[in-house]
């Protein structure tokens, strides 16, 4: 019998053979082999993360009129702007895992309190990695909000299997959904992969996404290498120059393992010039132990590699849960 894909089915592309997505032509390979994981295991340093670290959770306004995204931790964002409040790739749970007894264990609690969180009107979903599409927030989230899920092809088949009144808009790279009156969210190409079990490798697409309104351009990654760099001076080519781009520091050693699918500080500074960004934030880091670097390791190279290129450090920081930054001089709330 032959393989099927589980999630979509859908006509032949550049990155889609009928049964596996891919990545764009000419960038690095991220499969890894089964003697590739045991060697990185094998051989990985016995990096010390603490057990928890401090956090005092903040309540945000309704709405706000300007620009205003805080850190829940890891790629979960909140985006508030125009008065739209939108969550990008959430998770509340306890583990990054399939199991709530093993897997990557949350360092920090949420920045946010599930319910402290203001109405939210749609969701970035990047792709279906657990640390990335948590089905216990999304149904939390669908019973208290009901927001729209925008997805890349594949991941709402998993969604609506545990949620079957979940609303989600799934699209290629490049589609684009009005998700509110003025508001566009392209999905845009990322350099990664995607599985939730042993079998199913590559069979969603993942992505980034470009977020207009107000005049003003948001990027978030979700989970990205930087491979050849044409992919990120391809959005600034298509979109014009960004206004904020949320982009991954961490989850990058050991490189010969991770160059391919996760970006280092030092490749987020490259992004952010290629994207022509005004501003950045530093994201998926210090939550989650995923990899060999240690916890803060991240936001000191980020601020070195920035001080290496004599750029100001309050462009690209790295955002820590429940810490907030207006991108706008008059950050009013919206009663």
């Amino acid at each position: 019998m032959s393989a099927r894909n589980r999630y979509y089915d859908g006509p032949i592309s550049a990155h889609f053979d009928g049964l596996r997505f891919l990545n764009p032509a000419g960038e690095p390979e991220t499969d890894r082999s089964l003697g590739d994981v045991l060697r990185w295991h094998r051989t990985a340093p016995k990096t010390a993360w603490p057990v928890s670290v401090p956090v005092a959770p903040v309540v945000p306004a309704a709405k706000v009129k300007g620009l205003r995204v805080t850190m829940i931790g890891h790629a979960t964002l909140l985006i508030q702007v125009g008065g739209l409040n939108v969550l990008t790739d959430p998770v509340w749970s306890g583990r990054a895992s399939p199991l709530a007894f093993a897997g990557p264990r949350r360092v920090t609690l949420p920045g946010i309190a599930m319910d402290d969180l203001p109405p939210i009107d749609a969701i970035l979903l990047s792709h279906n990695h657990y640390d990335h599409l948590d089905i216990a927030t999304l149904r939390a989230l669908h019973a208290r909000h009901d927001p729209l899920i925008v997805t890349p092809l594949g991941n709402d088949r998993i969604i609506h299997r545990h949620i079957p009144k979940a609303r989600v808009a799934t699209g290629d790279w490049f589609d684009r959904f009005d998700i509110a009156p003025g508001v566009e969210a392209h999905i845009v190409p990322a350099l990664h992969w995607s599985s939730r079990g042993m079998r199913d490798r590559r069979m969603a697409l993942w992505g980034g996404f470009m977020l207009r309104t107000q005049g003003q351009l948001i990027y978030f990654a979700g989970d990205t290498g930087y491979g050849t760099g044409a992919i990120f001076r391809d959005l600034r080519a298509r979109f014009g120059p960004t206004d904020l781009a949320l982009i991954p520091i961490g989850a990058y050693d050991p490189r010969w393992f991770m160059a391919a699918q996760h970006t280092d500080p030092e490749e987020a500074i490259q992004i952010m010039l290629d994207l022509d960004a005004r501003a950045a934030i530093g994201i998926h880091w210090g939550t989650f132990k995923l990899t060999d670097e240690p916890r803060d390791e991240p936001a000191l190279r980020l601020r070195a590699g920035l001080a290496a290129r004599a750029i100001a450090p309050d462009r690209f920081v790295a955002l820590r849960p429940a810490e907030t930054v207006a991108f706008d001089a008059a950050p009013d709330e919206v009663q």
